[in-house]
C-alpha cells in the first residue's frame, strides 16, 4: 500500500523539482480566504475523482480566484512567499513558475515589477526560474511592446505559450520564440493537453521549444514519440491535473506511463494547485498507486527534473548524487 508510512517517507525524502508551475494557479486557498471569506471550505474541484466539464470551465473558475487576490505585485509577493515554503516543506530544490501576461495586462500591471516580487520571495535553499505565459492570442497593440521589452528582463528566464490549445497559433509567435532564443531565454509551450500529437508535432517544428509542458496526447502517434526522444525534449507533465481536466484521461490510464517506457523524459509538476488540490508529493504517491511506478522509477522522474534545471553543472551534480544515493539504499 503506497500510503504506508514509510513510503511516504521515502517521498518526502526525494530532493525533487517542481518545473510546471502557474503561479496564478498556486494562490493559497488561506490567502484567497482573506479576500473571499466564502471559500470556508476548499473548491469542489480538489475531490479525488472530480472532473471539469472543459478548458472554458476550468479556466473561469481559476481566474475568478486568482483575480481576486493578484491585484498588485505585493500580492504576488506574499503570495510567493507561502508557495515557496510549502516547496521547501516538501523538499523541493528546484522550481519552474510561469505568471500570465493576460492577468497583467487585464489588472494593468508592470511585468517587471511583478517579476522582482516574486524574484523578492525566493527563500534560501531554494532555486526559482520565472517565465512569462503569453497565450496565444497574447501580442495584441497593448501587449506587444511589453512582450519585446520582456526579452530585456535579466530576472526573466524564458517564456511559455499559454492558453486554448485549439485557437489559432498566430505568425508572430514563431518569430517571438525565435527572437527569445537568441537573446538567451528558455523557451516552453502548452501543447498536447487538448490537442493531439499533431499539434505537438507543429509546435516542435514552428516553435522549436526546449521542452513541451504536458504533451501527453503525444502518445497518440508513436512518429511524434520518437521524435520526442530523438531531439531530447522533455515533457513537464502534471498528471492529477490531466486527470481532473482532459477528456478520457484518468490517473489509472494516464499516458505518463507508455511515455515513460518509450524513453521519453518527463518530469512532475502540479500545474494549479488552487483548482486540483494537490502537491508534488501527492503526484507521486499517485504515480506509485495508479501507474505502478517502482521507487527506482520515481527516483528516476526526479532525476529527469533536475537533468533539464537551469542550474549550473555543479549544482545539478549534487542533486543526481544524492538521488542516486537513495537509489542505491533502495
Amino acid at each position: 500500500m503506497h500510503t504506508d508510512p514509510s513510503f511516504l517517507r521515502f517521498v518526502q525524502a526525494l530532493p525533487k523539482t517542481e518545473t510546471h508551475l502557474h503561479f496564478e494557479g498556486a494562490l493559497p486557498l488561506e490567502l484567497l480566504r482573506q479576500v473571499r471569506p466564502e471559500f470556508t471550505q476548499p473548491p469542489a474541484s480538489w475531490a479525488r475523482d472530480f472532473k471539469f466539464r472543459d478548458f472554458g470551465h476550468f479556466e473561469q473558475e481559476l481566474l475568478d480566484m486568482a483575480f481576486s487576490w493578484f491585484t498588485s505585485p505585493e500580492r504576488y509577493h506574499e503570495a510567493g512567499k507561502v508557495i515557496f515554503a510549502r516547496h521547501l516543506a516538501q523538499n523541493v530544490k528546484y522550481v519552474e513558475t510561469s505568471f500570465a501576461s493576460g492577468v497583467i495586462e487585464f489588472l494593468g500591471l508592470d511585468g517587471r515589477e511583478v517579476l522582482a516580487a516574486i524574484r523578492e520571495a525566493v527563500p534560501a535553499g531554494l532555486e526559482v526560474r520565472v517565465f512569462l505565459g503569453i497565450h496565444h492570442n497574447g501580442a495584441g497593440p497593448k501587449m506587444k511592446p511589453v512582450l519585446e521589452d520582456a526579452l530585456t528582463w535579466t530576472d526573466l528566464t524564458g517564456i511559455d505559450l499559454h492558453g486554448t490549445e485549439s485557437f489559432p497559433l498566430e505568425p508572430w509567435s514563431a518569430d517571438y520564440w525565435a527572437a527569445a532564443r537568441r537573446a538567451g531565454k528558455y523557451t516552453k509551450a502548452h501543447a498536447g493537453e487538448f490537442m493531439g500529437a499533431d499539434f505537438v508535432r507543429r509546435i516542435l517544428d514552428e516553435l522549436q521549444p526546449h521542452r513541451i509542458e504536458h504533451g501527453v496526447r503525444a502518445v497518440e502517434d508513436p512518429t511524434v514519440v520518437t521524435e520526442l526522444v530523438r531531439r531530447g525534449i522533455a515533457l513537464d507533465v502534471c498528471p492529477i491535473s490531466n486527470h481532473k481536466l482532459m477528456p478520457g484521461i484518468t490517473l489509472s490510464a494516464h499516458p505518463i506511463r507508455d511515455l515513460f517506457d518509450a524513453g521519453v523524459k518527463v518530469t512532475i509538476s502540479t500545474d494549479d494547485p488552487v483548482s486540483f488540490g494537490n502537491t508534488l508529493n501527492d503526484e507521486y504517491v499517485a504515480l506509485a498507486e495508479q501507474r505502478e511506478f517502482s521507487r527506482r522509477e520515481l527516483i528516476q522522474l526526479a532525476r529527469h527534473g533536475f537533468e533539464v534545471a537551469d542550474l549550473v553543472p555543479e549544482q545539478k551534480q549534487a542533486w543526481l548524487d544524492q538521488l542516486d544515493a537513495i537509489r542505491n539504499d533502495s
